[in-house]
């Protein structure tokens, strides 16, 4: 009896070690604190209110079969900003700053899209030019804009919250301008379906176009050095020269990177209502899109990044701000709801505190062990 006893304690102290063990671990990942939030709100919904999980087949205004729920709304909604994550996570890696310019460069990369498809007509009654070349152009801009605030912080050195203040506070008076301050409208039905529904596809297209985003990265990322390159530089650019990168060059792609993405969320965000209003489109979303690479453990000055984190980040962010607005917080108020729920989820995911966090579950775990032994 003794033996069995003895034998009965040890094996419940190693089960308790090994579950331990596995708790560290699965802190110290750079995604756990992503997964947490986001099991948290799945959580808070199932209890509050389970309806919030419900997935319908509905008609819409065109009479196609679409899906509709807030899940829907959520994977949808987010797109634009998981997009743009991709690019911030690159920008923050290499350069160990922020991009601050996006939403405004957004409006531009829209603005200029319309200004292709519409020509010198405001409210054309068909395409002046094919989607894919106004796509391209737009791609085109973008990335040279990405471009100028990628030498700005490259070559001249400048700081990349001040470097990218410029185009913050000029690029939608420049995305005006480009349309001689007219708002363009598309009355082509086919040029909605990017931002919308394809008829006879119940999903978002906008779904299909961030995964697609999400491919390319992936693939990238595998089978080229642009990830190891980004991370070098990051975290020491002296080092990384000395084995001969080049971390002004590793820089200044990353911003162009960002570019592309903004034009590929831009050409989403005109194309959701065939027009563009260049004060609101895209407003406050470049501080959705740092907070997206900050949710997702990802240091803020630059070096290892994890991207899948960045990109689930965005979608927990996404999931809180539905939440709040399923509960009618007032929008003027969402802001700081939001901001409260996204400080105490950075503030966990800082080195210090998980550190200190597994240093109480190391003292903790052989207490209970040995209190269930007993």
């Amino acid at each position: 009896m003794t033996a069995l006893k003895n034998i009965t304690v040890d094996d419940i102290k190693g089960s308790a070690k090994k579950a331990g063990n596995f708790m560290l671990g699965l802190v110290k990942k750079q995604i756990f604190i992503p997964i947490a939030a986001l099991l948290i709100l799945v959580i808070f919904n199932l209890i509050v209110d389970p309806s919030f999980f419900e997935i319908t087949l509905s008609k819409n205004s065109a009479g196609d079969p679409v899906f509709s729920g807030y899940l829907i709304t959520i994977l949808d909604n987010a797109s634009e900003l998981a997009i743009l994550a991709i690019g911030m996570t690159l920008v923050t890696a290499a350069s160990g700053g922020q991009d601050i310019s996006v939403g405004a460069t957004i409006a531009i990369a829209g603005s200029v899209m319309l200004r292709v498809l519409c020509g010198t007509d405001s409210r054309p009654e068909t395409l002046q030019a094919p989607i894919i070349v106004a796509f391209l152009v737009c791609c085109v801009v973008s990335m040279l804009f990405g471009a100028f605030n990628g030498a700005l912080v490259a070559y001249f050195k400048i700081q990349p919250m001040v470097a990218t203040l410029i185009l913050f506070t000029a690029g939608r008076s420049i995305a005006a301008w480009i349309n001689n301050n007219e708002l363009p409208v598309i009355k082509d039905p086919s040029f909605g379906y990017y931002g919308n529904f394809i008829p006879g596809v119940p999903v978002p297209t906008p779904v299909f176009l961030a995964i697609a985003c999400m491919i390319v990265i992936a693939l990238v990322l595998k089978f080229t050095n642009l990830g190891l390159y980004t991370q070098a530089v990051g975290i020491n650019s002296h080092s990384s020269r000395l084995n001969g990168i080049d971390p002004a060059f590793i820089k200044f792609l990353t911003y162009v990177i960002l570019g592309l993405c903004v034009a590929v969320s831009g050409f989403i965000k005109v194309s959701r209502l065939s027009s563009i209003n260049y004060s609101v489109v895209a407003k406050d979303i470049e501080m959705d899109a740092i907070l997206a690479v900050a949710l997702g453990g990802n240091a803020l000055s630059g070096g290892k990044f994890n991207m899948p984190a960045s990109i689930l980040g965005a979608y927990v962010i996404q999931f809180l701000t539905t939440t709040l607005f399923k509960f009618n917080v007032d929008s003027a108020a969402l802001p700081a709801y939001k901001a409260i729920v996204v400080i105490i989820l950075v503030v966990l995911s800082a080195p210090i505190v998980r550190e200190k966090l597994s240093k109480l579950w190391k003292t903790i775990a052989p207490k209970k062990a040995a209190k269930e032994a007993n």
